[in-house]
């Protein structure tokens, strides 16, 4: 079984459920955070948005080093700003993706600080690593808009906010 085309399957479905998570992202909120400790809305929906690129970043390189590029986060400056960097960051992962031939994602990839090694795993794993990250950070971001009071979207079936579309005891019963 081929990887690259599963990993394409999965970069898609999740695209669709980011987008619908991004594009309601309150302009007025970018400056909220639940907590001291907290990344900012602006910070967290821009993170997001820009993970898909990290497959572009997987592909073309053997790491990232910290110390020699400080982590920058895109400067978005409305819900707009943040769908389209989420469409060229996924744009640019998804082409370098299907380009990649099943021997581009066996090479190691290494995630470091200077001499401080935090992960060395395949390609292949960096870019699962990297759809993880942006379910993880969306769900956050589901935790900050409900604290807000805003009706989020379903990801993987409705939410509570969507529960009253649904039929689900007819659904179940036949």
């Amino acid at each position: 079984m081929e990887i690259i085309p599963m990993l394409l399957k999965e970069m898609d479905a999740e695209a669709v459920t980011t987008r619908k998570m991004l594009s309601i992202v309150p302009t007025d909120k970018f400056d909220w955070k639940p907590h001291p400790k907290s990344m900012s809305i602006r910070e967290l929906a821009g993170h997001i948005a820009e993970l898909p690129g990290w497959v572009t970043m997987a592909l073309t390189t053997n790491g990232l080093d910290f110390a020699a590029n400080p982590y920058q986060l895109p400067e978005v400056h409305n819900t707009e700003d943040i769908l389209a960097e989420f469409e060229k960051s996924f744009a640019s992962g998804r082409a370098h993706l299907e380009k990649a031939t099943e021997a581009d994602l066996l090479p190691d990839w290494t995630l470091r600080n200077g001499d401080t090694i935090y992960d060395v795993s395949s390609k292949a794993e960096v870019i699962r690593t990297a759809f993880c990250q942006m379910v993880h950070h969306r769900a956050q971001l589901g935790v900050f808009l409900r604290l807000l009071n805003i009706p989020i979207p379903g990801s993987y079936g409705p939410s509570a906010d969507e529960m009253h579309l649904y039929d689900f005891e007819s659904a179940f019963s036949q």
